[in-house]
């Protein structure tokens, strides 16, 4: 490996395999999860077909994201530099490093927002107001995305200790939340009578679960780069996943199941015990989030042509951004536009694995990075990118999009997993090609 970037990790910041696990873990127990848990039952599937969908579509998130994780370990690399193994720097910084900022930074916002108006009106609701005031839910949301940025800036440490405190006690509330909802709803009966007539099928439960942590994964590399070995990313990666994954999207579909909404906080709530429910929402949502400014930070770093030594600046623009727009509400019209980013940047993970583990070999004395744009890299990651919208019903989003050109929506398998897949074989072809290498 060559030309030193200012991210590489050096041995003594080396973190255990346990403490990367629990920021996966933070990461998975989430409000999010629990809704598409519920999305999983509403859409039909037995509880046979939901817990295989699970297995299977974290299974395959936890492939790609182990090789990426093993890669940054390897280098020291977050992703957004990683890249430029494979798409030259300006490739990476221009396109993958802008892309990973705005998807990063809007979901932070967006996450900051839901937790500020959710936050706002449950202590409304407490004090016995008849509800939270425009005030209100503007200064909630910007003190919570405060708070959240705060502990982002205090970079692995601090997300760290937040998930070794908040990701136990998640576990007991949710838990306390479902069995209490079981046992005053008849629950047990409810779900032994579950038996829906038509399924949405197993291609669906899947490809609903992948997308749920499709980003997350490719953003691995920020965090397994930690590592102190590939051993622990392995490690990592499948303890922190794959079981809080399918506790929580279990949780959610059998909440749905018994009481007919997934919301832990709402369900604690109507179980007379409100304060539980607000500790549930906040924690759930900061875990998650702190991720987001994390890696938006980085991602911005390196757009900017900045080194790690500025990162707690860029974490804080970054953060600072998100939080202005979810205070002020800018981010509802820009959803849409959020998923398309965030469905845009799995395939990078199909170029980051060819580049390092089909032409490097696996050998990290064989990574270069590049200088300028690799037309392999860019070429395979954007033909990739498009063909994971198009069969991931991405485009379906933008219903004038789709009515202009129906050939941009065209389901098949799983989206985010094709493209990564296309990707990969494309990227070879093309170095084979222009290159000689293979």
């Amino acid at each position: 490996m060559n030309n030193p970037s200012g991210f590489e990790i050096r041995p003594e910041q080396r973190q255990s395999w346990l403490s990367i696990a629990m920021v996966w873990a933070g990461g998975m127990i989430c409000v999010p999860c629990l809704m598409v848990g519920g999305v999983l039952s509403g859409g039909g599937l037995s509880i046979a077909q939901i817990i295989a969908s699970i297995l299977i579509g974290y299974g395959l998130i936890c492939a790609y994201m182990i090789f990426i994780g093993m890669a940054a370990c390897d280098t020291g690399l977050p992703v957004s530099v990683l890249a430029e193994g494979a798409l030259g720097r300006k490739g990476a910084r221009y396109i993958i490093s802008t892309l990973l900022a705005i998807a990063c930074i809007g979901w932070f916002g967006i996450q900051s927002a839901t937790c500020g108006q959710a936050f706002a009106s449950m202590t409304a609701d407490m004090l016995g107001m008849e509800g939270a005031s425009s005030t209100m839910i503007v200064v909630s949301s910007i003190v919570w995305g405060v708070i959240m940025l705060v502990t982002a800036c205090a970079g692995f440490k601090g997300l760290k200790w937040l998930n070794y405190l908040a990701v136990p006690l998640l576990v007991i509330v949710c838990l306390y939340g479902l069995i209490a909802g079981i046992v005053r709803n008849d629950g047990a009966a409810a779900i032994a009578a579950y038996a829906p007539e038509a399924s949405s099928g197993m291609v669906f439960g899947i490809s609903m679960v992948v997308a749920s942590f499709a980003l997350g994964g490719v953003i691995s590399a920020d965090y397994c780069r930690y590592a102190r070995s590939r051993g622990d990313v392995v490690k990592s990666s499948i303890v922190g996943v794959i079981p809080a994954g399918l506790f929580m999207l279990l949780t959610g579909a059998l909440m749905s199941i018994v009481t007919g909404q997934y919301d832990i906080s709402a369900i604690l709530a109507s179980l007379g015990v409100p304060l539980f429910g607000l500790i549930a929402l906040v924690l759930a949502t900061w875990t998650t989030n702190v991720t987001n400014a994390y890696s938006g930070g980085l991602a911005l770093s390196n757009l900017l042509g900045f080194d790690e030594g500025k990162f707690k600046i860029t974490t804080g623009i970054a953060g600072g951004i998100g939080t202005l727009l979810a205070a002020f509400g800018l981010l509802n019209a820009f959803q849409g536009f959020l998923s398309l980013m965030s469905a845009l940047i799995p395939p990078l993970a199909g170029v980051i694995i060819a580049g390092y583990w089909v032409v490097g070999r696996g050998d990290v004395q064989q990574f270069q990075r590049r200088d300028g744009f690799s037309a392999s890299g860019v070429i395979a990651f954007l033909v990739g990118a498009v063909l994971a919208c198009i069969t991931g019903g991405t485009f379906a989003s933008f219903p004038a999009l789709t009515a202009a050109a129906p050939w941009l929506n065209v389901p098949f398998f799983v989206g985010p997993v094709n493209g990564i897949v296309v990707s990969l074989v494309l990227y070879v072809i093309l170095e084979k090609l222009l290159h000689g290498r293979h």
